[in-house]
């Protein structure tokens, strides 16, 4: 696959036909990964917002092939890092790279240099290679030997991870969840979905081999930029604004959290909001929109106390009593 450019594709295109583009990303990754929906709507909305995305969710449901369909679907560049506990920073990043021919040094570019970078277990390595990508992700860029060396555009990290074994694993600092714009759950499927995942196996389906799978790009970086400047534009009333303030103090207040959502995650609901409005043909937010994505917005934001852990609380929980009790402007 080849990267991407944006020089012709800009912001100039038509907002509508970027947004069918986007729109048909959704069955063109079904012809590879099957009953994901949300992860992909989460994934599309990342992209919109300029954000990256934690996936979790045991192994074998899907989550690589669905990174790795996302970027076949929209023709961008894809790497993928298996983090163990050896990996090093250089490993991700890059290094010089001592070029004996020149006597000179060179810079050897990581797998982080790429449009979409699937972390898988992001959590089996320690916490000094895990710091290695926050700078990526928050700068879009790599600074070695002093030099800043810029990622290409888009960028999106997906990163995983293995929601049910904790051995051996470094669990993600708050500093470091709270640089991810959504944490999405990649269920086990329902049965029909799995029935249908054995069929297409049995008829010859190989993971990985997409195009023989009939997966074809259907939208590009130039789509995306223009669906970019699209939801800038998309208009927040200052109710919808107060409401997103009023969601994000209630969990500083939730007696079941000794953590509640900062003012940056009240910044990152708003944009996924919006993107949200947006795809789904409005040019104005509603509640309704803050309601669909305040689970995957701020559920890796929030810290439960132990006492509300041990009674069966979860995260999801908390919010969704947050959203019941939380006035809604008319």
């Amino acid at each position: 696959m080849m990267a991407p450019t944006t020089d012709n594709a800009g912001p100039t295109g038509d907002p509508r036909s970027s947004r069918a583009s986007l729109e048909a990303l959704r069955a063109e990754i079904a012809k590879a990964v099957v009953g994901q929906d949300p992860a992909v709507t989460g994934l599309v909305v990342a992209l919109l917002c300029r954000g990256h995305v934690l996936l979790e969710g045991v192994p074998g449901v899907a989550k690589t092939l669905l990174v790795r369909a996302l970027a076949a679907s929209l023709e961008l560049d894809t790497k993928r890092v298996q983090f163990t506990p050896d990996l090093m920073p250089s490993d991700v990043t890059g290094s010089l790279v001592y070029d004996a021919r020149t006597a000179e040094f060179s810079f050897q570019p990581g797998p982080v240099f790429t449009n979409l970078l699937l972390a898988d277990e992001i959590n089996r390595t320690p916490p000094k290679t895990q710091s290695s990508l926050l700078e990526a992700m928050e700068e879009r860029q790599v600074t070695v030997d002093g030099t800043p060396r810029p990622l290409p555009d888009p960028f999106l990290v997906a990163a995983t991870q293995n929601p049910v074994e904790y051995e051996g694993t470094y669990p993600l600092p708050e500093a470091q969840l709270d640089r991810f714009l959504l944490k999405l759950t990649v269920p086990l499927p329902s049965r029909q979905d799995e029935i249908d995942v054995l069929t297409r196996h049995a008829q010859g389906f190989n993971p990985r081999d997409l195009r023989s799978a009939g997966v074809r790009p259907v939208a590009t970086a130039g789509d995306l930029e223009t669906a970019r400047a699209a939801v800038a534009k998309t208009s927040i009333s200052p109710e919808i604004t107060a409401y997103v303030v009023d969601i994000c103090r209630a969990t500083r207040e939730s007696p079941s959290l000794t953590l509640g959502v900062s003012p940056r995650g009240a910044t990152a609901l708003l944009s996924t909001a919006r993107a949200w409005a947006w795809l789904t043909g409005r040019d104005y937010v509603i509640p309704d929109d803050v309601k669909a994505l305040a689970l995957p917005t701020l559920r890796h934001r929030i810290q439960l106390r132990p006492e509300a852990e041990m009674e069966g609380v979860t995260p999801d929980s908390v919010i969704n009593a947050i959203l019941t009790h939380v006035p809604v402007p008319r």
